[in-house]
């Protein structure tokens, strides 16, 4: 099913018709506020809190910065004394933040600092955008509110436009079920070092209920709130959600120790969605007031610039960050423009519906975006951040071959546009980045993958999960099929971690980083296998 833009422009009338009338679960008052473009006013701005009122540590959610640019990051935090209440713990109005940013974690080199507004329509988060700063450089930074000083994070600007670095480093993650176990896979990645950002490929939330003994994590020191208990649905779940995650001392660690840059799934929403179309059988325009609520409330939640405010169901995530001459990343959604996956999703055989060539996943615009940057990049690396799996995956040995709807397998004429714009552009290492399956593997794209021996147009690297999937396995027990069915596939592996991506001119380097378990806290890190993919000679190759 695919909407016409006179149609979604229906849908958002509607759904805005439908917030004022208090339709189902959504309050009129959430659904105006979930679908307000313009907030927080100045004509009508919330009455300030003198910080000094503030008798709780108000950084309880920590610090985290973001998307960096050669001379500028933004800087993130949210005032919350107690974070699993609706309001945080601070009434609706506005409070002045400090902030500075220095070159040294003891801040006796200070080079800038502000104030910021945490305004209560943002649920007083904070977003700074710090620049005047010089390039490819560590930077420590802080919040003060009242008497009360944040955490500090360490955070790195991008080289300088015309540099080539000698190297860049790059940790990737998705994935990270709050209920399916524990982040320790986040704590390692806080202790690695050197790394220039992470890069998180969506699913950093998930909208299904959590127990009050932390689903597989089996509390047994506290309780957490009957709130979390449901699927989130309004803009007041989905905020909660995120106090419950950014809770968690590992993901907090991970944030402050590096810069990230981040791109979402279907989770933040709902699994599975496509544009404006809901996984089960609602109206698509409820369903746009619930996608309004979930963008916004990321929006809120990561430490992205202000091109990236949600207007109402909308909010422009793709988006080019450039590390001097040695890599240009295009970072891209493929969850809000594509079309509703076909055979009613799931893996299916593939059909003339499946394989309509004017079937997308990134949508006209977001296409000709990214193949007009490819056209004009002056990178070594190009390199595209996303969500779900590029290259073709069989799970059989013998066909008929089901393929994954969701996947770009069920848009096989939107990856043939991909390919030949990369081909057109000239792009000769390029590197797709995925999450989503829940599993660690590195693949050759291969210009068709019905002839095992044609060009390979580059490499994708699947990060597994944080934790989604629970603990895993080393080898699943389809391991031997897919390796068999899939001859481009280099690496499979089914264990929890992420991936460490290096990159230098003379080759790409990807280290397969994975924990022994994530249902019980503290297991060690271990490298399980890593790839070297030359430049000019895409494939990956053994280290």
């Amino acid at each position: 099913m695919t909407h016409s833009p006179s149609a979604d422009a229906e849908l958002r009338a509607a759904a805005r018709h439908l917030g004022r009338r208090r339709f189902l679960t959504v309050t009129g008052a959430a659904a105006a506020l979930a679908l307000s473009t313009n907030l927080p006013s100045t004509a009508h701005a919330a009455p300030a809190l003198d910080p000094g009122r503030i008798t709780d540590d108000p950084f309880t959610l920590g610090v985290a910065s973001g998307d960096p640019r050669h001379d500028s990051v933004v800087l993130w935090t949210r005032l919350a004394p107690r974070p699993y209440e609706p309001d945080g713990g601070l009434p609706a109005e506005r409070v002045t933040v400090g902030w500075e940013i220095a070159r040294d974690e003891r801040f006796r080199h200070v080079v800038a600092r502000g104030a910021a507004t945490a305004h209560p329509e943002f649920h007083h988060t904070v977003h700074v955008e710090a620049e005047g700063l010089a390039p490819g450089r560590d930077y420590h930074y802080r919040f003060r509110a009242g008497r009360w000083i944040s955490p500090a994070g360490r955070t790195r600007t991008a080289p300088a436009p015309g540099a080539v670095p000698a190297s860049l480093n790059f940790a990737l993650a998705s994935c990270q079920a709050y209920h399916q176990g524990y982040y320790t896979a986040f704590g390692h990645m806080a202790r690695e070092e050197d790394v220039d950002a992470v890069l998180h490929l969506g699913d950093y939330l998930y909208e299904y209920a959590v127990d009050s003994a932390g689903g597989d994590r089996k509390y047994t020191d506290r309780t957490l709130p009957e709130a979390f208990a449901r699927e989130t649905v309004t803009l007041e779940d989905y905020r909660l959600r995120y106090a419950l995650y950014k809770t968690d001392p590992d993901l907090m660690a991970a944030h402050a120790a590096h810069p990230w840059i981040v791109t979402w799934d279907d989770h933040e929403t709902e699994n599975n969605y496509a544009g404006g179309i809901p996984e089960n059988n609602v109206p698509p325009e409820e369903f746009l007031i619930r996608r309004a609520a979930a963008y916004r409330a990321y929006y809120e939640n990561m430490p992205l610039r202000r091109p990236q405010r949600p207007q109402g169901p909308d909010l422009r995530l793709y988006r080019r960050l450039h590390y001097g001459r040695l890599a240009q990343l295009d970072v891209l959604d493929t969850r809000q423009y594509r079309d509703n996956q076909a055979n009613g999703d799931g893996w299916k055989v593939p059909t003339p519906e499946s394989q309509d060539p004017s079937r997308t996943m990134l949508g006209a615009t977001q296409e000709r975006w990214l193949a007009d940057g490819w056209r004009r990049s002056k990178a070594l690396w190009n390199v595209v951040p996303q969500q779900v799996v590029l290259s073709r995956r069989r799970n059989r040995t013998e066909g008929p071959w089901p393929v994954s709807m969701d996947a770009w397998d069920g848009y096989p004429g939107a990856r043939e546009r991909f390919l030949a714009g990369a081909e057109a552009a000239g792009v000769d290492n390029l590197v797709v980045l995925t999450g989503d399956v829940h599993v660690h593997s590195g693949l050759d794209i291969k210009r068709d993958f019905d002839d095992p021996d044609s060009r390979t147009a580059g490499v994708e690297i699947v990060t597994s999960s944080i934790t989604s999937g629970r603990d895993g396995a080393e080898r699943p027990a389809n391991w031997q099929t897919l390796m068999t069915a899939n001859p481009h596939m280099r690496y499979y592996n089914g264990r929890r971690g992420y991936v460490m991506l290096g990159l230098d001119r003379e080759r790409l380097r990807a280290d397969y980083r994975t924990v022994s378990a994530v249902t019980v806290p503290g297991a060690p890190v271990t490298t399980a296998a890593s790839f070297v993919s030359p430049a000019g000679e895409p494939g990956l190759l053994p280290a």
